[in-house]
């Protein structure tokens, strides 16, 4: 029927009403919160490309993990910066490693238990030259190693599972890498431990803050030979359904708003949990609209937060995840 025996605004006239019939919705639960994490005690150091985000020592970090856990937020995805660097990355693999500490500190703290501990398993923050691999040099000539890089890898996986992790987050984008920390981690006894793939991970501009952050910028070239192509969507779902038939338990797209159709195809075709990264250029490009009094703020970061759980994602990594989950 047309106007005026349909009135779709009859919907829309109270909150009450809109809250009664909306579609899409965010709970604290479905939020997950990255900490970078130092070494030291009482580091709370400010990023300054990412207003109210720090690198932090252990002791301010479970301050932080513990007002996650107040606040409702389902997890914490927990990035390490080594005290040294080196060619091999030992630092994302030491038992003693920053991730590695952590994660037991967390789990012997009774009040972080409804809080997943995500471990992102990468190489850059823990290499000397900042590429996600083993470098092989040719003269002027340089490849990061695929296979090499995946041995090294699957050993940060195994690593980090036997510190206590729940879930480990590949990031690096070799191939074959989640087959071979499926096999890590059964060999050790951690047949539990989930794997959430990035499994169609960007090369993309908006990660530029992150490498602030992380410590984490290549000291020369770019990711681009093992990062996805922007341009490729085909490309993303062939991604994710290798990394499905190699045993990824859960996926994660990133970035999120500039890859919202992405989200919405992976959705359609894969019946994986899936979410969503709102990476570091997403959060600061808001804040400095914030800044500048473009936009209100608690409406755009909501706003933003729920396009990404339109398009399909399950759960959000966002550096909102405290704020927004005090709204919800």
């Amino acid at each position: 029927m047309n106007f005026p025996v349909t009135r779709l605004r009859r919907l829309r006239r109270t909150e009450a009403m809109r809250s009664l019939v909306r579609e899409t919705r965010l709970h604290p639960g479905a939020l997950i919160y990255p900490l970078f994490l130092c070494p030291g005690e009482g580091v709370r150091k400010a990023i300054s490309s990412m207003p109210g985000c720090f690198n932090l020592s252990l002791d301010e970090a479970m301050k932080e993990a513990e007002s996650c856990a107040a606040l409702g937020i389902g997890g914490l995805l927990l990035f390490g910066l080594p005290a040294e660097k080196d060619e091999q990355a030992t630092g994302a693999w030491a038992d003693d490693g920053i991730v590695q500490t952590a994660l037991r500190a967390f789990k012997a703290n009774r009040k972080l238990d409804s809080l997943l501990q995500i471990a992102d398993v990468c190489l850059c923050e823990y290499t000397s030259h900042g590429h996600c691999g083993v470098v092989v040099r040719d003269g002027n000539h340089y490849e990061i190693e695929n296979d090499s890089s995946v041995a090294l890898l699957a050993k940060t996986a195994a690593s980090l599972a036997a510190a206590g992790a729940d879930i480990v987050a590949p990031s690096d984008m070799m191939d074959g890498r989640v087959a071979a920390m499926r096999e890590a981690l059964d060999g050790i006894g951690r047949e539990q431990t989930a794997i959430m793939s990035y499994a169609s991970k960007f090369s993309s501009a908006f990660y530029g803050p992150f490498r602030e952050a992380a410590d984490s910028a290549p000291q020369f070239g770019d990711r681009r030979s093992y990062q996805m192509d922007g341009a490729n969507l085909r490309e993303a779902m062939r991604e994710i359904e290798l990394d499905v038939a190699e045993g990824a338990d859960m996926l994660l797209m990133k970035p999120a708003m500039p890859y919202l159709d992405v989200i919405r195809a992976a959705r359609e075709r894969f019946d994986l949990p899936m979410g969503a990264y709102q990476v570091s250029g997403e959060f600061s490009m808001l804040h400095a609209a914030f800044e500048r009094g473009w936009l209100e703020p608690e409406r755009a970061m909501m706003e933003s937060l729920v396009s990404i759980r339109r398009a399909g994602a399950d759960f959000i990594v966002t550096y909102f995840a405290k704020d927004a989950a005090r709204l919800l």
